[in-house]
């Protein structure tokens, strides 16, 4: 039986997992999956649209977190509950649908975590050395920071202090840290509030202090152009992804080191990365057989390799409890870093139109406030006002 999976990665994460796509298929004879290339998150999540109105979309997929709710609704999605064994798999609570989203333990399983990340601090180890700095855990610490570490140098390049996409993951980290929620419980869409604005607030301010440089790009663009200015040492600190622990680790010419984001009034990180889902549409033969597939990967020794060679969190409790048995957390106290921070996590609300939220909503205003000093409370009441629209 042939499943196609869809996939979206690069560079190195792209390497693992084909590996252990061959590895499975090595290692019985009932179950072919083929992995199909289909871009970043967002490239692949349009293809899957687009192929699911169709009636062309794969057996299996992965898909980034916040769009679940969406899919999960417009009943594209395959109900695991009595597929063998979903219920009793050892998932990490906070990485599971039923931990990642606030109201989920109310739905059918239809996600499984695969590819699971939080926000981190990175840090060039060397630099902190140099300037007798430790790392922030404040807000006001990180600005105090920033500045210091912000240089000049004769040629007119610059060493900045500080630098993070702007993107909706972190601005929904500092809209918890500020003490507010996207959606209350009551159902009322605020972004935030008062929160959400501050967070806006905080990074203009760094931003006109010259300690903060906003990244050019993009989505993924804007990710990757962070990176690569910390590996050449341009940047002091950045916000970036648990995923990017091993990367950064291997092409660093000075040491990586990682923290926890830091707070406003309370620590607070929301989840990242994709989820395995299975097409409802698919004959049930095939998706009995791409369980199969996703079943595998949730086995220790699989959720094993995948975290350990990528920086992805490891999913399962089986998994954590080697890790730490082994020695490895001992000896990679980064990757410890990020699974400590999952105390301070702060669940998704199950809400259909949080990718809406995200992607037509609250991205496109960060960036006009931020880059083009539009004023935050205007943005956001602003994008409020869309929010309460019908669609």
């Amino acid at each position: 039986m042939v499943v196609t999976f869809w996939y979206a990665y690069g560079d190195l994460v792209r390497k693992v997992l084909l590996d252990l796509v061959d590895r499975f298929n090595a290692a019985q004879s009932r179950v072919l999956v083929r992995a199909v290339h289909q871009g970043d998150y967002f490239e692949s999540l349009a293809k899957l649209r687009t192929a699911l109105a169709a009636g062309v979309a794969p057996t299996l997929s992965h898909v980034v977190l916040e769009v679940v709710p969406y899919l999960a609704r417009a009943g594209v999605l395959e109900p695991l509950d009595e597929y063998e064994g979903a219920l009793d798999l050892p998932f990490v609570p906070a990485l599971a649908q039923r931990g990642s989203f606030e109201g989920a333990d109310r739905e059918p399983l239809v996600a499984i975590p695969f590819n699971r990340s939080t926000p981190i601090v990175f840090a060039n180890g060397r630099a902190l050395e140099q300037e007798g700095a430790t790392l922030p855990r404040t807000w006001e610490e990180l600005a105090l920071l920033a500045r210091r570490m912000t240089r000049s140098g004769a040629g007119g390049e610059v060493r900045w202090g500080f630098e993070v996409p702007i993107s909706w993951w972190y601005w929904v980290a500092m809209v918890g840290q500020a003490g507010g929620r996207l959606v209350e419980r009551d159902g009322r869409t605020s972004l935030g509030g008062d929160a959400g604005e501050k967070a806006i607030r905080f990074w203009q301010r760094l931003v006109r202090e010259r300690s903060m440089r906003p990244p050019p790009g993009r989505d993924y663009q804007a990710w990757q152009s962070s990176n690569e200015s910390f590996l050449q040492g341009r940047l002091a600190m950045m916000w970036s992804s648990t995923a990017y622990v091993r990367y950064l680790e291997k092409n660093a010419r000075f040491p990586v080191v990682a923290a926890p984001l830091p707070r406003d009034i309370r620590a607070s990180v929301p989840t990242g990365g994709t989820m395995f889902v299975l097409m409802r549409a698919a004959p049930d033969e095939e998706k009995r057989a791409a369980w199969e597939f996703v079943r595998w990967m949730c086995e220790a020794d699989q959720t094993m390799a995948w975290s350990t060679r990528t920086g992805y969190m490891p999913t399962t409790r089986p998994a954590v409890d080697r890790l730490v048995e082994s020695g490895w957390y001992a000896s990679h106290p980064n990757d410890r870093v990020a699974y400590d921070q999952l105390a301070a996590v702060d669940p998704w609300p199950w809400a259909p139109e949080l990718f809406r939220l995200e992607r037509d909503i609250v991205e496109p205003r960060l960036e006009e406030a931020v880059l083009n000093g539009r004023d935050a409370h205007e943005v956001m009441a602003e994008a409020r006002d869309e929010a309460a629209r019908p669609v």
